[in-house]
Formats: structure tokens, C-alpha cells, sequence
């Protein structure tokens, strides 16, 4: 059996803000969670807090390239240090985040070690670069761009190991129907897309297990799992920066989330983007709570 650890990795810093004078609230996410008695549920050892740096774009502007990034490169190889310490252990990081930049920190672990895919379980692709966008700058929405080699080098190549990510190991789950002009881009980079529509045309399980599969394919040492708390519908889920309508149900998110967890070669889990801010009486963090126990605990 493994050994679960759950990592707190409060950074907001891939966000723009809410509001001028505002941060953004998703750095509560670990705290929430923990208020859920998540590790206790999970039966998981305790693995801190790697604290980040300070909110504070400065003077910056649209056109700088990506805000907060001498920030956001410290804070991924911090992150990096303790997730690799965790999986060379052989134990399986929960890490509670925070917005979805600190999937940068798996990902440059991950590449240290030998390679590995990544399974986006997300509303989006958070693939925003300068090769299809004007509007760089919130890391939060550029992260797997950003792991496959693309934007800054003082980003995307840090200790030269970039990119961090092949484009055809990384999968997307749970999309929008509605961005299908951004996942034309991703079929061309041969990325898997399944959208919410696909999975509940195929079965989110049905879908999960292929993927497995597909990760177990020569070559790949394991993959790991990101979760954006914004895949869930509003209606479930409206504690989250952009929340999207015509997103999966708790349901289909357990049955995803089920055999990715399950699969032996599966090292990690992220959960990102629950603000508490926008939850005031706490029931979508006790929803996201639930969902995770209960995606272990018939894993």
C-alpha cells in the first residue's frame, strides 16, 4: 500500500488579481482542506509547507512576459526539491496548492528523475504561450505551456532540463466543449483531449483506464495527476476564478479521478484554484474534500 503525503503549496503568485489592491484568495486552499481533516481522512503522513514568496507584481505591465516570474522560478525549484525528495522515497505526494503555476514544481521534479506524463484533469488547457496569445502573464494559465518548453527560459528551462514535459505525454481531461479553437491546437501537438462532452460519451472510467494504459507505453516511468478544481460545474463548484458552465458533476469527477489514482505508475497529485474567498459557508471545499477521499479510497 502506499504512502500518502500531503504537502501544503500555498502560492498565488500565477494569478492576476480579483481586484487592484486584491490577491488572489486560492492560497486558503490548503488550509480549507485541512480544516476538511483531508490528511487525517486519507490516512496521510504529514509533509509541511513549503512557503512561497510574497505577492507582488510591482511595476509590471502587459507585455513584460510573465508576472512575478523570479518569484514563481525560486518557488518551483523549492517545490521541485521536496516533491522529488517524497517520490524517490517512494511515497505519493498530495499536494495542496494554491493556483495551478505550482504544477511547474511536479513537472521540473518529475523531469530530474527520468520522464513522466502529466494527466490535466481541467477546465482549460492553461496553454496560453507567445507562439498562440498577446497576453502572457499569469503563469496560473500558462503552466503546461510553460512544462513543454514554451515562454521564458527563465521558466520553461530551468537547470536547463527543459522542457519538462514531451507534448505527447501530457492528456487533458475534462475541457469545455465550448474551446474547441484550443484544442484544435492540442490535437496537432498530438496532446490527448478529452473533453466533458467525450468523457460522458465514453465513461469517465472507460476514459481513465485507456489513458492508464497509454501512460504504462515504453519509454514513460509514470505520470502525474493535476486537478483544477474549476473542471467541476459552477453549479457545484462556483468558489474558483473562472467557473465556466457545463462542467463534469462529482460524480463523473470520482470516476475519473478513480483509476488515475489507482494506477501503479501514477507518483503525484496536485489540487488547484478553490478559493475560499468565494466559498464564505465552506461547502464546496467540503465537496472537494469528499471527491479526494473518495477517489483514494476505491483506488
Amino acid at each position: 500500500m502506499r504512502t500518502l503525503v500531503v504537502l501544503d503549496a500555498p502560492s498565488n503568485l500565477g494569478l492576476r488579481p480579483p481586484a487592484p489592491g486584491t490577491v488572489p484568495g486560492c492560497y486558503k486552499l490548503a488550509g480549507a482542506l485541512r480544516e476538511q481533516r483531508l490528511p487525517r481522512r486519507l490516512g496521510a503522513r504529514e509533509g509541511g509547507v513549503v512557503v512561497p514568496p510574497r505577492y507582488d507584481r510591482g511595476d509590471w505591465q502587459e507585455g513584460d512576459g510573465v508576472f512575478n516570474a523570479a518569484a514563481l522560478a525560486a518557488y518551483t525549484v523549492k517545490l521541485a526539491d521536496r516533491i522529488e525528495h517524497h517520490v524517490r522515497a517512494g511515497e505519493f505526494p498530495v499536494v495542496l496548492g494554491g493556483d495551478c503555476s505550482i504544477q511547474l514544481g511536479a513537472s521540473l521534479a518529475l523531469r530530474r528523475i527520468g520522464r513522466y506524463g502529466l494527466a490535466a484533469v481541467d477546465a482549460s488547457h492553461d496553454f496560453r504561450h507567445p507562439g498562440n496569445s498577446d497576453r502572457i502573464g499569469a503563469a496560473g494559465g500558462e503552466e503546461v505551456a510553460l512544462a513543454t518548453g514554451r515562454g521564458q527560459a527563465d521558466l520553461s528551462d530551468l537547470e536547463g532540463l527543459g522542457p519538462y514535459l514531451r507534448d505527447e505525454d501530457v492528456r487533458f481531461f475534462g475541457i469545455r466543449d465550448a474551446y474547441t479553437d484550443d484544442t484544435a491546437e492540442l490535437a496537432a501537438l498530438k496532446m490527448s483531449v478529452a473533453t466533458v462532452g467525450d468523457l460522458r460519451a465514453e465513461s469517465p472510467d472507460a476514459v481513465a483506464r485507456a489513458a492508464v494504459e497509454a501512460f504504462g507505453a515504453p519509454g514513460l516511468d509514470g505520470f502525474w495527476v493535476h486537478l483544477d478544481a474549476d473542471v467541476l460545474d459552477p453549479s457545484v463548484m462556483p468558489a474558483v476564478d473562472s467557473p465556466d458552465p457545463d462542467g463534469l458533476l462529482p460524480g463523473e469527477l470520482e470516476r475519473l479521478l478513480r483509476p488515475l489514482l489507482a494506477a501503479p505508475r501514477c507518483v503525484g497529485l496536485n489540487i488547484t484554484i478553490y478559493d475560499p474567498d468565494l466559498d464564505p459557508d465552506g461547502t464546496a471545499g467540503a465537496l472537494l474534500a469528499d471527491l479526494v477521499v473518495a477517489a483514494f479510497a476505491q483506488s
